[in-house]
């Protein structure tokens, strides 16, 4: 099992799911470019993982220190023929992945950390700092975006289907919550749905193999809709619970 520590290099590029973040949260520095991303993915058979790191799903206290709730800016999934797409490349890879039937699919845009009324730690994400950025967002009006999607791929501790921002709408939501608040990671980012954490150890070659024989997506990501969520710290894989929803209509958005 990997300890504490390492599950926040896991899971924040991962998911998006964000939980069994480690204890000992800091943040990383510099671009979100392809070469930060060198020897993440099982895709690249010379510099990615040697095999599966195994997720322990538990309550990690040591992480959290009491703080109830944790928040991220999510794009949720919500077209049929993609939820479909997802439960069957799930069902396909379920003897390798932990279920996590409760957490809603969805593209992590931006990890906020644990939501406080006020800022006392590092990793505290505020109020204050959420009216911010929503202040920012009503300003700029962001458009609706299509977003690509490719096979399969795998970081060493989750399997995920990649997604693409071609025309730079994550890109710009990112920079723009970024200006308000330091962004809690410890790895590139990676925009992606993810599809489940690893129960088993698994050698490289044989996760190449099972994602290969996996289906390409059917079709695009259809963003309409940008929303602010937290979860339970303690929850690893609980529900996302809305607190703040920006929809995304025609070419401007309207706020909820």
């Amino acid at each position: 099992m990997a300890s504490a520590e390492a599950w926040m290099d896991i899971l924040v590029p991962c998911d998006a799911l964000l939980p069994l973040i480690g204890a000992h949260s800091h943040q990383v520095h510099g671009g979100d470019g392809l070469d930060s991303i060198a020897g993440m993915l099982f895709s690249d058979p010379e510099t990615g993982p040697a095999e599966t790191l195994v997720a322990e799903l538990r309550d990690y206290p040591e992480w959290h220190r009491g703080r109830k709730r944790y928040g991220v800016w999510v794009l949720p999934v919500v077209q049929p023929a993609l939820l479909d797409y997802l439960a069957r490349m799930r069902h396909a890879l379920a003897d390798l992945l932990h279920p996590s039937a409760l957490r809603q699919p969805h593209v992590t845009v931006f990890v906020c950390g644990f939501h406080q009324a006020r800022r006392r730690a590092d990793d505290d994400f505020s109020s204050g700092l959420l009216r911010k950025q929503w202040a920012l967002l009503c300003r700029e009006a962001p458009r609706r975006v299509t977003l690509p999607l490719a096979k399969p791929d795998s970081f060493a501790g989750a399997a995920f289907i990649p997604v693409h921002d071609g025309e730079g709408q994550i890109a710009r939501w990112r920079e723009r919550l970024g200006s308000i608040s330091e962004e809690v990671r410890q790895a590139a980012y990676v925009p992606h749905i993810t599809l489940g954490l690893y129960r088993h150890r698994v050698d490289a070659p044989t996760i190449r193999q099972r994602l290969a024989a996996l289906e390409a997506p059917p079709v695009a990501l259809s963003a309409t809709e940008l929303h602010y969520v937290t979860y339970a710290a303690r929850d690893s894989l609980g529900p996302l619970r809305i607190q703040r929803r920006w929809r995304l209509v025609g070419d401007a958005a309207l706020p909820t």
